[in-house]
């Protein structure tokens, strides 16, 4: 798509125009370096088709990043009332491209929105970054093809969770759900000071890229349960911390091939869904 883009404010400009300091309350911190919302933007492919959808745009730095690279449709999601005249703003310079819903994003079906391919790209808000992302599991759990990838912004701490591999300290349940249904890559890390205001962690960049098919044959709600119970007591064996299932937890054990003194970190995700089904078959 030529380059047609206007001539634009500065983005604190606009913060301070339409009085948009960020809220705690909301996990707001905004994004203002173009050339880091530019990178993000650049890592969700070729945007030309379809639409990008965004989460908690505020003022719009990353919408401008995804429709300079060339977005043909970004659907932006946003909570705070405040941000929507800025947003409105940025509609009107680039006409046709930029739809806004004024909406929480855990109360809207991202997988109806536009046209496919669909694409999340969004800097994520803190304090609802992980039931977004579960919810968009949900999603690819139903209809894998729903969005063509996700490039999400998260404190490092939750993309270390989404990569992570067995034995290691970030390993839990967030890395089988997600690494169950997605390709997952770590892109690159966000410092603090790229953020107004800047956070007290450092920010990382993910990319996820449904898979066809599940890694393994399971069910998402039996497989989330059977993690939330192992991780729960994730230093108990096995054989203690999968008791909250209710059921003899001997034939899950046994579908997984590890001994029941295994603990939940010793297990891959081939593993897990192993149980997930032999719990299924229990209730058959």
């Amino acid at each position: 798509m030529p380059s047609t883009d206007p001539e634009l404010p500065p983005l604190r400009d606009v913060i301070a125009r339409y009085g948009l300091g960020a809220r705690k309350s909301l996990g707001q911190h905004f994004l203002l370096d173009l050339n880091l919302t530019a990178r993000v933007a650049r890592a969700a492919g070729d945007l030309e088709r379809g639409t990008v959808i965004e989460v908690g745009p505020g003022p719009g730095g990353l919408t401008r990043g995804l429709l300079a690279a060339g977005a043909h449709r970004v659907i932006a999601i946003e909570k705070d009332a405040r941000c929507l005249s800025a947003l409105g703003d940025l509609a009107l310079a680039y006409p046709g491209r930029l739809e806004i819903i004024a909406g929480d994003a855990l109360r809207i079906d991202a997988a109806s929105l536009g046209a496919p391919p669909r694409r999340i790209v969004a800097n994520l808000p803190y304090n609802v970054a992980t039931p977004l992302l579960v919810r968009w599991l949900e999603s690819i759990a139903q209809t894998p093809d729903s969005f063509a990838c996700l490039v999400l912004m998260f404190q490092k701490e939750v993309a270390d969770r989404l990569v992570a591999v067995p034995r290691t300290k970030a390993y839990g349940r967030l890395s089988i759900l997600t690494q169950w249904l997605c390709e997952v890559r770590p892109l690159f890390d966000v410092p603090a000071r790229a953020f107004t205001p800047p956070p007290k962690v450092t920010s990382s960049v993910v990319g996820l890229w449904p898979r066809p098919t599940p890694l393994a044959p399971a069910r998402l709600e039996t497989l989330a349960r059977v993690t939330a119970a192992a991780f729960g007591q994730r230093r108990k064996m096995l054989r203690q911390s999968l008791k909250s299932l209710g059921v003899d937890v001997g034939p899950l054990i046994a579908a997984a091939e590890v001994p029941e003194t295994a603990r939940a970190e010793e297990l891959d995700v081939a593993s897990f869904c192993a149980m997930a089904r032999a719990l299924d078959d229990t209730a058959s």
